[in-house]
Formats: C-alpha cells, sequence, structure tokens
C-alpha cells in the first residue's frame, strides 16, 4: 500500500506530499478550509502545524484530517497531465 512519507505546509494553504512510490507534489487547500472541522486551519499558524499521523495520514491537532489516497490520485494526475504537456 502506498504510504504519504513526507507533508510540508506552503504558504496559501498548499501542502507539499510525498508517497513511498514516488509520487510527489503540491496540493491547493485554500478553496477547501470551510465547515466545523476545516474552517480553523485558516489560521496559517495551524495550518503549518500539518503532520503524518503513524498511518501517515496528514492531520492537524485540532483532528482535522486527509484522506492520503485521494492526494495520492490527485497528485498522480497532475504529474500525468504534465507528462503530457511536454
Amino acid at each position: 500500500m502506498t504510504r504519504a512519507t513526507k507533508v510540508e505546509p506552503r504558504s496559501g494553504y498548499r501542502l507539499y506530499v510525498e508517497f513511498s512510490d514516488g509520487v510527489a507534489g503540491v496540493i491547493d487547500l485554500a478553496d477547501r478550509l470551510f465547515g466545523p472541522v476545516f474552517a480553523p486551519l485558516r489560521d496559517e499558524s495551524l495550518f503549518k502545524q500539518v503532520s503524518l499521523d503513524q498511518f501517515g495520514v496528514p492531520c492537524w491537532p485540532t483532528g482535522a484530517d486527509l484522506a492520503p489516497d485521494a492526494i495520492h490520485q490527485k497528485l498522480r494526475k497532475q504529474l500525468e497531465t504534465q507528462s503530457h504537456a511536454l
């Protein structure tokens, strides 16, 4: 199973995520930080506290987390699009 192995916060509510199979890239969460779980992450100091739990899930101290399989799929599609653009 592919796991997230690295996560780093970036400016503009973006995350750099690397996976064990080499897929890596930046996802933009700016338009997804709403609702009771994710709205608190609009505080950039809180957003920057992202980490990976023991299962490779990007998460925050507030209890918010992201599905790594969805991130992997999105990044893989981004890489395929970039490859075809060349």
